[in-house]
């Protein structure tokens, strides 16, 4: 089977809080979309899995535990399961999140409410 997606297609961002999109889910991942608008962010929040986040555009502060990581268009980041982490828009962004497959997008969505 073969999926094609668009990241970059219907970008709708949200003034209350950050935009989240499934954008593809294959046989092992979930790959996630996530609009942030300047300043909106995502408080501290870990995951049973491994993640890895891409910036595909924009700028972020990643906070991992106490350390602040500055990301910026094409770098990528990978955690460890139960890793703390956060986000913070510097910049409006689009963020790429890979999920494992067993992972829950409603947990990310309950990290936004």
């Amino acid at each position: 089977m073969t999926q094609k997606v668009e990241f970059f297609k219907e970008l709708i961002y949200n003034d209350q809080h950050v935009a989240v999109k499934v954008m593809m889910e294959t046989q092992y991942s979930k790959e996630i979309r996530i609009l942030f608008k300047e300043g909106q962010s995502m408080r501290e929040h870990q995951t049973d899995f491994p993640i890895t986040v891409q910036i595909l555009k924009g700028s972020i502060e990643f906070g991992v535990g106490a350390a602040k990581h500055l990301l910026n268009e094409g770098d990528m980041i990978a955690l460890d399961p139960k890793t703390p982490h956060d986000l913070l828009a510097l910049t409006q962004s689009i963020v790429r999140l890979s999920l494992s497959k067993e992972d829950s997008v409603g947990r990310v969505l309950k990290v936004i409410e």
